[in-house]
């Protein structure tokens, strides 16, 4: 097996002992047959173990998501309505890959763009030549390695927004991680910008 198809399926472990399958209204065992062909395909790739997986919308829908994701056993929140959060749509040109399943490459939570308008750190982040995260991946973060919120920082998610224009954000509060969302122009000295390198779904992996 490769590095990248080990981490992968370490995460996929994770999300199905958090109980991602209840979610997505099925068993555990075809839950995690919708994530073999992805992980099939990793076998011989060279991606190494910077990798996110993430769940696409159709399988499971974000709104209950924060509540599984913990940091010393805090579990996360938002004083969010569930209709809030699923106003949150990825913008033009960060649609997902096809597939319930899909690969993040190398993400970070934008330490570099820290305090920085959202509309202005997304215009830095291209410039860059680096991808703005989604609300899905940014909650894919929070769930797979939430100590980066310690570690590093909290951060918005500039490739989903609201109708409104607002932006989500996942951050530290009340020592448990929080779903919340700012305004395009405002800044928050905690807050940086998640982005990554690439996306990957199964017909891209090679």
């Amino acid at each position: 097996m490769s590095t990248a198809s080990i981490e992968a399926r370490k995460q996929l472990d994770r999300i199905v002992a958090l109980g991602y399958p209840d979610v997505a209204d099925m068993g555990a065992d075809s839950f995690r047959a919708l994530a073999q062909p992805l992980i099939n395909a990793l076998e011989d790739s060279d991606l190494g173990e910077d990798i996110l997986l993430v769940p696409t919308r159709e399988l499971v829908t974000p709104e209950s998501l924060i509540a599984r994701t913990s940091i010393n056993r805090m579990a996360g929140f938002t004083t969010m309505p569930p209709r809030d959060i699923v106003s949150f749509l990825p913008t033009d040109g960060f649609e997902p890959p096809e597939g319930p399943f899909y690969l993040v490459v190398e993400p970070h939570t934008g330490t570099c763009y820290v305090n920085r308008e959202p509309d202005v750190a997304r215009k830095l982040i291209e410039s860059d030549e680096r991808i703005p995260l989604t609300l899905e991946e940014g909650l894919a973060i929070a769930t797979q390695h939430p100590e980066w919120l310690l570690e590093k920082n909290g951060f918005n998610l500039l490739g989903s927004r609201s109708a409104d224009g607002r932006v989500p954000s996942i951050w530290m509060s009340q020592n448990a991680p929080r779903l919340g969302a700012v305004w395009p122009n405002s800044r928050h000295t905690w807050l940086g910008n998640a982005y990554c390198m690439a996306r990957r779904g199964v017909n891209l992996i090679n």
